[in-house]
């Protein structure tokens, strides 16, 4: 993990201040300090790998005059819509979770006719800075691993637009305790993604750690909504109508990436860009599905959806993207709360508390 990002966990003046953001901005934030400046680039420095450790899970759990970082670092990741977190030093924060991603720039759009609201609608198209991470500390393929990528929609196509603007997340997943999928191209990511808690291995109690917090300072830990996509540039007034669930899968139309014990981030580089051309070549487009027929079944540490009838509405394309210390340390998403009906407001769990703590 890098020395240089500091513990700075907690909701802070910097999140109360948001008030949006302009994709400009946000992406320049990102491509500023890439881990290798042109991809594939003989003489590159290797990719850095920051470390998941049950250590700073636990950091300042105990009565000594620290706030527990986790449980601020939970609470913040609700509480806060911010899109960057530079910290009073500028460095950023560490992310105790996923903290190995590259992220990516592109567009989402919903070419199909759907009863949702917000950008779920038919003809919807949103510039999106996103982020393809792994939960934990292992980024390359044949071992286990949870692939994961979070989203944000910025509600315009002008890349440069002036005034800013209030972005809405998504955030899918892998089964959270991992699974073996050898090519970004065999990952299922949902919203609401199974758990097999004794995938993880030794992580196993970092696992379970992370679900007791989520469950205390949100309600349903393994479960991410969708309403803020739904009420993206909503007419005030307007009903929400989200989808219950979404899987974004790599389009049939893309290749796969050979090599043993290839990074994911490499992968992902070699899907849009030609080695040592700085240039982008390709994009890479995930298929948007939704559905609302699906159920839970199990206890938490084994838990196991089921879904029925998704159907496509859309892609998102990605055309761009970069592994940079900005992006891993950042960069920021905020995680929706958890609303007894997701469709309307006065249900959520933690209103009330964007504070300062």
């Amino acid at each position: 993990m890098s020395k240089a990002a500091p513990f700075n966990e907690a909701f802070s003046v910097e999140d109360a201040a948001y008030a949006g953001s302009r994709f400009a901005a946000t992406r320049e934030a990102v491509f500023a300090n890439p881990y290798q400046q042109v991809w594939g680039k003989p003489g590159n420095p290797p990719m850095p790998t920051h470390h998941v450790t049950l250590g700073s899970v636990l950091k300042g759990v105990l009565p000594f005059g620290l706030g527990y970082a986790f449980r601020e670092a939970s609470a913040r990741t609700i509480d806060s819509s911010a899109d960057l977190r530079w910290g009073p030093d500028r460095k950023g924060y560490r992310r105790l979770l996923h903290p190995n991603g590259i992220c990516l720039t592109g567009l989402w759009s919903v070419t199909e006719e759907t009863k949702y609201s917000g950008y779920f609608r038919k003809g919807s198209q949103a510039l999106t800075i996103a982020r393809y991470s792994t939960c934990c500390t292992e980024t390359r393929r044949g071992r286990a691993r949870s692939l994961s990528m979070v989203g944000k929609l910025f509600p315009t196509l002008q890349r440069d637009h002036a005034d800013p603007v209030r972005t809405a997340s998504f955030i899918t997943q892998q089964d959270i305790g991992g699974d073996w999928s050898a090519h970004i191209n065999d990952a299922d990511l949902l919203n609401a993604p199974n758990t097999t808690v004794w995938r993880r291995g030794w992580g196993t109690p970092i696992l379970l750690i992370t679900g007791i917090l989520f469950g205390i300072v949100d309600r349903r830990p393994s479960i991410r909504q969708l309403y803020q996509i739904a009420e993206l540039d909503k007419a005030a007034g307007e009903p929400t109508h989200a989808p219950t669930f979404m899987r974004l899968r790599v389009g049939s139309g893309q290749p796969r990436i050979p090599g043993e014990d290839l990074d994911f981030r490499d992968e992902i580089l070699a899907q849009i860009y030609d080695r040592s051309e700085a240039a982008p070549k390709r994009k890479l487009t995930f298929d948007i599905e939704v559905t609302d027929d699906g159920e839970t079944n199990g206890l938490p540490i084994r838990e196991r959806r089921v879904f029925r009838n998704w159907r496509k509405i859309g892609t998102l394309a990605f055309d761009e993207a970069v592994a940079s210390y900005n992006g891993d340390f950042v960069l920021h998403f905020s995680h929706p709360t958890w609303r007894q009906d997701q469709n309307d407001p006065a249900t959520a769990t933690r209103v009330g508390r964007k504070k300062v703590r």
